[in-house]
């Protein structure tokens, strides 16, 4: 336990728990339920960065996470500001994210009574969080905090939130921070059953056309070298989820890229026609699955996973394996035999050759075109934050990702405007990393104004938004499947350069193809925050597509 004499104020005690764990940047909006917190703050070494909206400051703790591995930390105070990082805290718990918020809470004798700026803070946050505190007396403070960030990190990752009342951080005592945590609940299985990956490395013996499934939480348990290990030693095609992205390198010939909705022809084809799917740290979301009575209809599965309430939650699983991804994959590696695929591969090479990743080029911008060139000139060597819709997607497909943590973006929640503030996280988390936002002209509206952020701080971070004047997911269905009849889908938008310059930005428009290149080594030249301001075809779809309620191999677009 680390004892210290000095008698110190709650406020203190959180702060200097805070060090304990390492954190040494926090996203926040101060406010009266949190003054004695940020008056401590003034003199540590503790970054406070100022949001200018509590929703992005728990998007910026969720960026910072992802493109470090590290638990996120945001505050807010009590009322308003703790019920607008809702939306944050939802989107970090779907995607199983690691942060802790912090929340100021009215004193103690208010609870309850309606008081100015009071929310029911632990309620309201129960469904979306792994879990949560109301703490209402200074001695439980330091070992809630400490609990917080085990659970927070440990496990399958979630926030959590600690609701703190004003008085609490006002009340002192002496400070001892535990060392341990002993949660006699809370214990997540870590090292797989030997008699269940004994089962799984038969069951892979036996099969013909293995495909393995990864998901995120490959990515959040470090085990992309080992998923290459195993994709190589029994030569199976690997396809991974859009959370997925970067845990295993697409420039590798055993890559399917991204299945389901908007996934690759091919890795759809080859999930529904394989006689085994080896799944990773995934969760058989609807996007991934399509119509679940006619997914993959031969295939046995194993399932590897820290989570034991995701396995046959929506498809039924042979092998389960509940443990750490890493911890399950060096276990199989050890014991598991080389396959002979060779007509499965050959195969699947075939697809790739009959059903490319395509765009017809135009006279206007090709958003596709955009996401390609910013591969091409950032050599695969950044990092991909998105928004959330037509955006996403094509970043999704037309950049090429070959290393864990280079992807981030709302997958579950489906969050529009999430990726700027996790961009400004990101870039904070990697300041030697490059930072792209790719935006849509409607969903960056969302949290525009951290601008004021970015610029404020000089977090350099770089905005390219596809700007077709739509928000353009829901009018590409309105097309497709509402005849046209765009209801609340057209969308005006400022002058994004001057709007850029008004914040001290920069600011670069876009309107012919041939200056696309030219525009992105421009803005990473520019030592501040550019918005690039690309015009795009109006009407551009996202393909290939799986309809609503489909398998997920009936695809139209992007077909021969």
């Amino acid at each position: 336990m680390v004892r210290s004499e000095k008698i110190k104020k709650g406020a203190q005690i959180i702060v200097d728990s805070l060090l304990q764990e390492g954190v040494r940047v926090i996203f926040g909006y101060p406010g009266g339920s949190v003054l004695p917190l940020t008056d401590v703050l003034y003199d540590t070494p503790v970054s406070f960065v100022l949001v200018r909206h509590e929703q992005a400051a728990a998007h910026a703790a969720d960026g910072y996470a992802r493109a470090t591995g590290k638990v996120g930390v945001c505050m807010a105070t009590s009322g308003p500001g703790a019920t607008n990082l809702v939306t944050g805290l939802a989107t970090a718990h779907m995607d199983s994210i690691p942060i802790v918020a912090i929340t100021g809470q009215v004193k103690t004798d208010l609870i309850g009574n309606d008081a100015f700026q009071e929310a029911d803070v632990t309620g309201i946050t129960r469904p979306i969080t792994k879990h949560n505190y109301l703490v209402k007396d200074i001695s439980e403070l330091a070992g809630t905090i400490k609990e917080a960030f085990h659970i927070a990190s440990t496990g399958r990752p979630g926030p959590v939130v600690i609701d703190v009342p004003v008085d609490v951080q006002m009340q002192k005592m002496e400070f001892n921070y535990p060392e341990k945590v002993s949660l006699r609940s809370y214990n997540p299985t870590i090292t797989p059953h030997p008699g269940q990956v004994k089962k799984a490395a038969k069951l892979i013996q036996m099969s013909k056309r293995p495909v393995i499934y990864a998901g995120g939480g490959v990515i959040i348990s470090g085990a992309h070298d080992q998923l290459l290990e195993l994709a190589v030693k029994i030569k199976a095609p690997v396809t991974t989820t859009l959370m997925g992205l970067g845990a295993f390198p697409e420039n590798n010939e055993l890559s399917l890229g991204m299945l389901g909705m908007h996934g690759t022809v091919y890795a759809n084809h080859a999930i529904m026609e394989s006689d085994l799917i080896i799944a990773v740290g995934a969760r058989f979301d609807d996007r991934v699955t399509g119509r679940i009575d006619k997914f993959a209809p031969d295939a046995k599965v194993i399932h590897i996973d820290i989570d034991p309430t995701a396995i046959s939650k929506n498809i039924y699983v042979d092998i389960p394996i509940v443990c750490d991804a890493k911890i399950g994959l060096q276990a199989l590696n050890k014991i598991v035999k080389r396959l002979n695929t060779k007509e499965w591969l050959k195969k699947i090479s075939d697809w790739k050759k009959k059903y490319p990743l395509k765009y017809k080029p135009g006279k206007k911008i090709n958003p596709q075109y955009v996401v390609e060139q910013i591969y091409k000139i950032t050599k695969g060597e950044a990092i991909i934050c998105t928004e959330v819709g037509q955006n996403q997607m094509w970043a999704a497909q037309y950049y090429t990702y070959t290393k864990p943590r280079t992807w981030i973006s709302s997958g579950g929640l489906g969050t529009m405007g999430y990726g700027f503030p996790a961009a400004i996280g990101a870039k904070i988390g990697r300041p030697d990393k490059l930072v792209f936002d790719i935006a849509g002209d409607g969903s960056i509206q969302m949290n525009i104004q951290e601008l004021a952020t970015a610029v404020a701080n000089k977090i350099n971070v770089k905005i390219a938004v596809l700007n077709n004047g739509y928000l353009g997911m829901v009018r590409q269905w309105q097309e497709l499947f509402y005849n046209r009849r765009y209801a609340g889908t057209p969308i005006s938008a400022p002058d994004f350069v001057k709007l850029a310059e008004s914040y001290g930005a920069a600011g670069i428009r876009v309107k012919n193809p041939k200056d696309v290149a030219k525009a992105i080594k421009e803005a990473i030249a520019i030592p501040n925050v550019v918005i690039m301001d690309f015009i795009i075809e109006e009407e551009e779809n996202v393909f290939p597509m799986v309809p609503a309620g489909e398998a997920i191999n009936r695809m139209i677009g992007g077909m021969a």
